[in-house]
């Protein structure tokens, strides 16, 4: 791959989702679509480009890109102490505030959900606060990539995602099977799974308003312009109020203002404020 290739293959990946590939990652782009030159029988990544720009299966082709650029590297009840401040201190602060709105609707999207494991595990703690029993709760998985979702959808999973759960978890809510362990329907009836690209903006304002938003180790692999872009989305999707939980490395430094960072006893989670103390900000 030439370099003017690279800087073809990357400024199109770019464009298409955010993922942005520095020059110091030329080797690591070309060994990875040397997969697909192989797959279609191409020679030359000149000819590779020319089939991803013009020919008619090019969408798919574009999607066959993505499953095997994203890193989809995951497990249940990851980030513990994240998920702690989630069900400890969050979430009982968004019950008593729709308590008094006399609302009984829980709306979270986990952006970025790879194979399932994140939205499976906001479920499963969701399913045991009792405080919730009764509530509409309505949790979204998206992922760029066909691959994980599919794995997302059928919902069986081996040993490797499992390093971080209790077993009473794996008791309670999976059904042990020949091929690894099952989530239960109690739980797969709170999740949906769907295709989504961060950088489709029609499609984001069809997921409708959310109280929270998961988007952890996403971010990471975008450049500064479409960082700004997908937070300015989330900041849209989240209702007054709501909250933003990015990954541990990951911060809002130097990309927004327009959430505020709140210290909980177990976290640190950006929160979007609510109307009347937005309208005071600069």
């Amino acid at each position: 791959m030439s370099n003017e290739e690279f800087h073809l293959f990357r400024d199109s990946i770019h464009t298409h989702c955010g993922i942005y590939f520095d020059d110091e990652s030329k080797y690591l782009l070309e060994k990875r679509l040397s997969r697909r030159l192989a797959t279609l029988n191409i020679s030359t990544y000149k000819e590779y480009y020319q089939f991803l720009k013009y020919n008619r299966k090019k969408d798919q082709e574009m999607m066959d890109i993505m499953d095997i650029l994203t890193t989809n590297e995951t497990y249940f009840f990851r980030e513990s102490f994240q998920l702690k401040a989630f069900t400890e201190e969050i979430i009982p602060e968004l019950i008593k505030k729709k308590t008094r709105q006399g609302i009984k609707t829980l709306r979270i999207w986990s952006a970025g959900c790879s194979t399932g494991e994140e939205p499976y595990t906001i479920a499963m703690l969701l399913s045991d606060l009792p405080e919730l029993h009764g509530w509409k709760i309505e949790i979204i998985g998206t992922d760029i990539s066909q691959r994980v979702l599919q794995h997302a959808r059928r919902g069986v999973y081996g040993k490797s995602a499992f390093r971080a759960t209790d077993e009473t978890y794996l008791k309670r809510y999976f059904q042990e099977q020949e091929d690894g362990h099952r989530i239960t329907d109690k739980i797969r009836e709170l999740v949906t799974i769907s295709h989504l690209n961060l950088f489709d903006s029609h499609r984001m304002v069809m997921l409708g308003r959310m109280d929270l938003v998961f988007c952890r180790n996403v971010i990471i692999y975008f450049d500064l312009t479409a960082k700004k872009k997908v937070v300015e989305s989330f900041h849209n999707t989240l209702c007054d109020g709501g909250f933003l939980l990015l990954g541990h490395s990951e911060s809002l430094m130097n990309i927004t203002t327009q959430f505020t960072l709140r210290h909980f006893k177990n976290d640190m989670i950006y929160q979007k404020p609510e109307r009347s103390e937005s309208a005071g900000m600069p």
